[in-house]
């Protein structure tokens, strides 16, 4: 790779980690908008509620959309936003830099009591799930801003690479719409960022035990679909873009060697997005030209266009592990949680950390997921559905959990702020073999209405 490339990667990426500086927590909730009433939601009703909560709280519009509407604003004072991602019915609260997860639980509850107040005047809510019930209801249309309208085109032009790559493209390519997250992200230190990387990569199955729900009709066999989706579409055209580490890190050199070998697919010319056939860093800033799209404001041209060494800034990846460039990890692999649960992911997350060497040790000495032959990857592909392996013992995998649960209730005690707490929802699914999206499907198969998951997944 060439050394001005592996000098940029470096900067953006490796020498945030080295800056000394507190260990903040940032989380971010990505949750649907439904109507109750079976209809796809109203985006009038959507920037309504929206508009209306940027007033109560003081928050200052920041993004629009191609009309003018509401997409995003900020309260300076926390750092806090509200901004919709991708469509109008996936609604995001990221909050500012946190010392405290009951800081956060305190203003996402309140948050989210106000907005589904105001929603509920139609008939409307947000709901705790990692995929929007409504997904064949709604209209599923991406708003019309820059960013989402490429994303969009972008992952709909499947149907021409379907011979380039080893991938069976899934037919959901508008998922973005109706796909919610729950994530977070922890600052990491330059000494401990691949062993952070090599362990959470190791605690995927057992995550997606705890918090698998994504359930989609369109593929049932998963229980935690979510992640599927991005890795079998165009965001997953190079594997390394998305989804875990295929190998253990050595170190620092072979981590960034594997951020050049990811690929860039969109970067901005005269304030238009770009879209284009998926390059790695190496050797797009190799090429004299690039061949993509933009949108005109009518419809898509073609344009030839040369790298600028600032594109490395439109590199998107959609990693478990997510090495950011603000010195943090940002782990993306969870689902929305029911929102009485919302801070689950980012207590389990943060606990963990506090105890790495700890589930280092435990993890690489499991004999109850890592004996059978199969590797992290493909332990999260089984462990995401609903028919569990029959080679896993449950009563063991039940033993495991509590032993990564009480891990991280260590570490949020060594915190001293009382949040091992908040752990206690998940030590309930370890013992009963559950997590939202079984309990949901068990449910709905002994004649439930799912309406009733929808509204107590909205509960606080």
């Amino acid at each position: 790779m060439n050394e001005n490339i592996r000098k940029a990667i470096y900067d953006k990426y490796i020498a945030p980690t080295k800056k000394e500086r507190p260990d903040y927590i940032g989380v971010e909730i990505e949750m649907p908008v439904v109507d109750l009433g079976g209809t796809p939601v109203d985006e009038n009703i959507s920037i309504s509620v929206a508009e209306k909560f940027t007033e109560h709280f003081g928050f200052a519009p920041e993004g629009h959309d191609s009309y003018g509407s509401l997409t995003s604003a900020k309260h300076s004072p926390t750092g806090d936003i509200l901004s919709f991602d991708c469509c109008y019915s996936n609604l995001e609260l990221s909050f500012g830099k946190a010392v405290s997860l009951f800081e956060v639980k305190e203003r996402f509850e309140k948050y989210c009591k106000f907005l589904n107040s105001e929603f509920s005047k139609y008939n409307y809510t947000l709901t705790g799930m990692g995929v929007n019930p409504h997904a064949d209801i709604n209209h599923n249309k991406p708003i019309q801003n820059e960013r989402y309208r490429m994303l969009y085109h972008y992952l709909h032009s499947y149907p021409r690479h379907t011979k380039e790559v080893d991938i069976r493209f899934h037919e959901r390519p508008d998922f973005g719409t109706f796909t919610s997250a729950s994530q977070v992200q922890l600052d990491v230190r330059y000494d401990e960022l691949t062993d952070v990387i090599n362990v959470f990569g190791m605690l995927e199955p057992y995550k997606a035990l705890l918090f698998a729900n994504s359930y989609l009709p369109d593929y049932p066999q998963f229980l935690c679909v979510r992640n599927m989706l991005w890795e079998y579409s165009m965001q997953g055209y190079n594997p390394h873009n998305v989804g875990m580490f295929a190998q253990k890190l050595s170190g620092i050199e072979e981590l960034v060697d594997y951020i050049g070998t990811q690929s860039i697919y969109c970067t901005m010319r005269d304030g238009k997005y770009v879209d284009f056939t998926p390059v790695t860093i190496d050797e797009y800033f190799s090429r004299s030209s690039i061949e993509g799209e933009y949108y005109d404001g009518e419809s898509y041209r073609r344009i030839s266009f040369s790298p600028e060494s600032n594109d490395i800034e439109y590199l998107r990846t959609f990693k478990f592990e997510d090495l950011t460039f603000r010195g943090t990890i940002e782990y993306r692999s969870s689902c929305c949680q029911p929102l009485s649960e919302a801070m689950t992911v980012a207590a389990f997350h943060t606990g963990l950390k506090e105890q790495l060497y700890e589930l280092k040790e435990l993890l690489e000495n499991d004999r109850i997921i890592y004996s059978h032959g199969f590797n992290a990857i493909e332990l999260q592909n089984m462990l995401s559905k609903r028919k569990l392996p029959d080679f896993l013992d449950e009563t063991e995998v039940e033993k495991q959990l509590i032993n990564i649960l009480d891990i991280a209730a260590v570490g949020l005690k060594k915190r001293g702020l009382g949040e091992e707490v908040l752990l206690a929802p998940l030590y309930e699914r370890a013992e009963r073999h559950t997590n939202p999206a079984r309990t949901m499907l068990e449910g709905i198969s002994k004649g439930i209405p799912i309406t009733n998951y929808i509204e107590q997944y909205a509960a606080i």
